[in-house]
């Protein structure tokens, strides 16, 4: 039985197998929260839910979602489904133009589709902890992104459109394959947090002492040396650098 106060529906730990009947009674619904259930499978009538402005189905085990989740025009708060076992997203997932905060992160993800790019209200995407070996170019139209996370993946460069991100504030870069600081990323004005944890760094550009707003430089656990000279820079201007 779901707990639900007005157009809310929250299953939390419902042991489920399945998306309850009981959710399609209720076509007016705005927030469904399944997490922390079992379920396989979401069955393309999630399509139907217009009204809906948010979803969490994370840590489940669904291996795919069905197209029709791209009809959820109305979603503008959170899309989770993050700790599931998807190997790919559908493509209709750009159409959520609304959406403020999307969470992909621990599935087995090889790609995001390039129409995530258009989701130009995203302020927040998480896809830590995935198989990701590159990220599409499209990914430099999310103007209003603040928060990046990609922490445990594969990567070993950024598109040259990132540098287009000019809302990014935070960016997790953790247990990836860099083996250098993304040009991508040179004279982005807001950037404040760079985690790069635990990489292949082997080199530091200058010109990461050029970023206006940055405050916070992780290079822990990496093989790379900074030079002095971007040290005392950094510093200098209250920028915190962890080696």
């Amino acid at each position: 039985m779901a707990n639900g106060t007005g157009n809310v529906l929250t299953y939390w730990r419902g042991g489920l197998s399945e998306v309850p009947d009981e959710v399609w009674h209720h076509p007016s619904l705005e927030s469904l929260l399944l997490p922390d259930n079992a379920l396989t499978r979401l069955p393309a009538r999630i399509g139907t839910l217009a009204s809906l402005h948010t979803l969490d189905l994370g840590h489940n085990r669904l291996t795919e979602l069905p197209r029709e989740l791209g009809d959820l025009t109305g979603l503008s708060r959170f899309l989770y489904v993050h700790d599931n076992r998807l190997t790919a997203l559908p493509y209709s997932l750009g159409r959520l133009k609304r959406l403020a905060y999307l969470n992909v992160g621990e599935n087995r993800l090889t790609a995001l589709p390039d129409s995530l790019g258009s989701l130009t209200a995203l302020v927040e995407l998480r896809a830590q902890h995935n198989r990701l070996t590159s990220l599409p170019a499209s990914l430099g139209g999310l103007t209003s992104l603040r928060e990046l996370w990609l922490r445990g993946n594969r990567l070993t460069s950024l598109p040259l459109a990132f540098g287009r991100l000019g809302a990014l504030r935070e960016l997790e870069l953790r247990e990836n394959r860099f083996t250098t600081v993304p040009a991508a990323l040179r004279g982005l004005p807001l950037l404040r947090r760079v985690d790069l944890r635990s990489n292949r760094l082997r080199e530091l550009p200058f010109w990461i002492g050029d970023l206006p707003s940055l405050e916070k430089l992780d290079l822990r656990w990496n093989e790379v040396a900074v030079p002095e000279a971007l040290l005392r820079r950094l510093e200098g201007r209250g920028c915190v650098v962890l080696r």
